[in-house]
C-alpha cells in the first residue's frame, strides 16, 4: 500500500478503536459479599475485595484500565495486591501493565510467561512495546498446577486445567465466597472458542469442565470468560453439550469424511447453532475446531 495511503488508514483506525472504548462502560454483577465480576470489552474481571487487600482475576485491553481501575474504587480503596491471569490472551492481559505497580504481583500458570515472554519479544524486536513494557507485562509468580492465597478465613485456590482453552489456563475458586472463575474455558450460552495452536483442545475442554464440577456445588456462583454469570446446573448441561458435539464429529471422523464436509453440514449441530453458536464461534467454526483437534489425537 501506497505510504501516503496507508497512513490517513491508519489515522482512520486509530480513531475508530479508541472511540470503540469511549464508548465502552464497566458494568458490576455482585456474585457475593466479597466477590464482583466486572463486565466490558473483553475477559470477564474477578473482583475480590479482602481484609486488606484486593485479588483481581484478569484484565482486559490496556485502553479500558482507567475505566476499570475507576469502577474498581467504587468497591473499595484497598490495593490490589494480586492480580492473577487465566490465561495468556490479550483480552484477559491487556492491562497487566498498567496495573502491575509497585503493590500488585502478577501471578499465571507457566506457560502464560512463557507465550508473554514469546509475543513480548516479537514486539520488542519489532520495537512495538519498550523493555520496561515488556517486563511489567510478565508474571512475576508463576505455577505449574496449583497455588493457593490465604486471606484471613478466606482460602483462594489457583488450579491448572491442562489443554482445555490454551495450555496455560487456570481457574479461580473463592472457597467460602463460594464463587468460581473459569476464564475461558467457559463461555456461557455461547460456542467455546478453543485455541488449538497455543494447546487447547475438544478433550481438554471437556476434562476442564467435569474437573470444575467436581469442585463446585448447587450454591456456586461461576464467572465464565465471556457471557453472564452461571451456577452449576448450567455448566453441567454445557458441558453434556460438548460431549453430545464431540461424539457427532467423532463419528463423522471415523466414517471418513473430510473436514470439509463437516464444515460445510449445517444439520450436524443444528440443535445446538440457534443457541449457542451466535457469537465469535458460529456453528462452522465449531465442526472445524472439534474435528480438527480430534483428528489431531
Amino acid at each position: 500500500m501506497n505510504r501516503s495511503l496507508f497512513l490517513p488508514f491508519l489515522f482512520l483506525f486509530t480513531l475508530l478503536v479508541q472511540s470503540q472504548d469511549q464508548e465502552v462502560s464497566i458494568t458490576v454483577d455482585t456474585l457475593s459479599k466479597k466477590v464482583y465480576m466486572l463486565t466490558g470489552r473483553g475477559g470477564n474481571i474477578g473482583i475480590y475485595v479482602g481484609n486488606d487487600k484486593v485479588f483481581m482475576v484478569d484484565d482486559q485491553f490496556a485502553p479500558l484500565s482507567k475505566k476499570i481501575k475507576a469502577t474498581i474504587a467504587t468497591l473499595t480503596d484497598k490495593p490490589i495486591t494480586y492480580l492473577v491471569n487465566t490465561h495468556m490472551h490479550g483480552d484477559h492481559t491487556g492491562g497487566n501493565v498498567n496495573f502491575n505497580i509497585k503493590v500488585t504481583t502478577l501471578v499465571a500458570q507457566d506457560n502464560v510467561r512463557k507465550r508473554l515472554q514469546d509475543k513480548g519479544q516479537q514486539n520488542l524486536v519489532a520495537k512495538k512495546i519498550s523493555r520496561e513494557d515488556y517486563e511489567k507485562n510478565l508474571p512475576e509468580i508463576t505455577f505449574s498446577e496449583d497455588l493457593t492465597f490465604y486471606d484471613g478465613d478466606e482460602t483462594i485456590m489457583a488450579f491448572h486445567v491442562h489443554n482445555a482453552h490454551t495450555d496455560g489456563d487456570a481457574m479461580i475458586y473463592f472457597v467460602n465466597e463460594n464463587v468460581l472463575h473459569m476464564g475461558d474455558t467457559y463461555f456461557s450460552g455461547r460456542y467455546p472458542y478453543i485455541d488449538l495452536k497455543s494447546g487447547g483442545s475438544i478433550d481438554g475442554y471437556i476434562a476442564a469442565h467435569r474437573k470444575a464440577l467436581l469442585v463446585i456445588d448447587e450454591n456456586t456462583k461461576i464467572i465464565p470468560g465471556h457471557g453472564r454469570p452461571s451456577n452449576k446446573a448450567e455448566l453441567e448441561v454445557y458441558v453434556t453439550m460438548l460431549e453430545d458435539i464431540r461424539g457427532i464429529i467423532q463419528k463423522e471422523l471415523t466414517a471418513g469424511k473430510s473436514l470439509e464436509v463437516v464444515k460445510t453440514n449445517t444439520a450436524l449441530l443444528s440443535k445446538y447453532d440457534s443457541t449457542h453458536g451466535n457469537g465469535y464461534i458460529n456453528g462452522e467454526k465449531m465442526r472445524e475446531t472439534v474435528y480438527t483437534s480430534l483428528s489431531s489425537n
